[in-house]
């Protein structure tokens, strides 16, 4: 029998975290995909946030390349439940009605740390432009 939902609402933030970890992502590569507006800080402050607008939502999910419904809805004692009941060799031998997988998990795997090295590539690249940048300021002052 599964665990009755609890009374507590999802919450957003938190999901946001536990998507942006599953990544491999810190919140400051989070910042930095989201735009120039976001710094480490706020992306911890919306982490903490239980409801976040749709609008926001979509932002983000694009972002950690996950539907938005995912981040909205992601119950974690749910997910718990069903991994620990629906394991192969389980005694369950009930029906998964609507369950239907649409990806490869390792194609996604693939995709998602091909889209870290991105991220990693640009934030190296930015960060060699600040010492370029940085030694011009310095030879200025000579």
């Amino acid at each position: 029998m599964q665990p009755t939902k609890s009374h507590m609402p999802i919450h957003h933030g938190r999901n946001v975290k536990r998507f942006r970890e599953m990544l491999g992502l810190k919140q400051e590569g989070l910042a930095y995909e989201l735009g120039e507006e976001w710094t480490q800080k706020r992306v911890s402050l919306l982490e903490q946030k239980e409801v976040i607008e749709q609008e926001l939502l979509e932002q983000i999910a694009q972002v950690l390349k996950v539907p938005a419904e995912a981040i909205k809805n992601f119950d974690e004692e749910t997910a718990i439940y069903n991994i620990q009941h629906n394991y192969e060799g389980s005694n369950n031998q009930g029906a998964i009605i609507g369950h239907q997988v649409n990806f490869n998990p390792l194609d996604k795997l693939i995709e998602v740390m091909d889209e870290n090295k991105k991220l990693y590539e640009r934030l190296l690249e930015s960060e060699k432009e600040k010492v370029a940048l940085l030694r011009e300021v310095l030879k200025g002052h000579d």
